[in-house]
């Protein structure tokens, strides 16, 4: 949802502010339970001014699952075309997916619950972008089995359990919990992951230096 012509940085801080709140609010309500007036209330706002700053309640629902998944896509995109192994690259995955998950807990509550309520062409765009991340993933675990890193099995059943393990990280995580960060949990999950799968259990034990190392490569570009 792009800034209205003639609006400054002032009108933008507030429309954040805004979808900050309607994201905790559809966090904990659901987004189809939670109404325009709560949500005026809630950030001090009559109907007719809300609307000059959202436009509409499916616009706050685009805006919250574009926080979530377009900085992750492009991450994403950069990580698969890094020249490094295909495990190292997956290990990098995992970790900003992650970092994508602590980093706003409410927005992944509702992207994961409330993307249903997306209509036509914005439903058609997000479901379009959800798939591109997920043939991503499934090409980096078709060139770990091609490389031999991983032993021969179903890369689509491969990329749904990697999903599996780490898309629910949202229900239990907490800011008040222990201070696990995204390299250490990333860590954690890849050793379970891979451990199946590998077909080399000792070049494990060197994947987070080598994807610390990635990273940095990642962060410069």
């Amino acid at each position: 949802m792009a800034r209205p012509p003639g609006h400054g940085p002032a009108f933008e801080g507030r429309r954040q502010e805004i979808i900050d709140r309607a994201a905790s609010l559809f966090a904990k309500k659901g987004y189809a339970a939670t109404g325009i007036a709560e949500l005026g209330e809630a950030v001090g706002l009559g109907k007719g001014a809300l609307y000059h700053y959202i436009g509409s309640k499916e616009d706050l629902l685009v805006e919250i699952q574009d926080r979530v998944l377009q900085p992750l896509l492009h991450r994403a995109r950069a990580i698969d075309a890094l020249d490094a192994p295909s495990l190292v690259r997956l290990r990098l995955l995992s970790e900003v997916l992650l970092e994508a998950i602590l980093a706003r807990l409410d927005h992944i509550w509702v992207y994961e619950h409330d993307y249903r309520h997306l209509t036509g062409t914005n439903r058609k765009r997000l479901v379009r972008q959800r798939r591109e991340f997920e043939w991503l993933l499934q090409g980096l675990l078709e060139e770990a089995i091609e490389e031999g890193a991983l032993r021969r099995t179903d890369p689509r059943l491969a990329a749904l359990q990697f999903l599996n393990l780490h898309n629910h990280t949202y229900q239990w995580a907490s800011t008040r919990g222990p201070a696990w960060t995204a390299a250490h949990l990333s860590g954690e999950y890849c050793r379970t992951f891979f451990g199946g799968l590998a077909t080399d259990r000792e070049a494990l034990d060197e994947l987070d230096d080598r994807a610390r190392e990635l990273r940095e490569t990642l962060d410069e570009g």
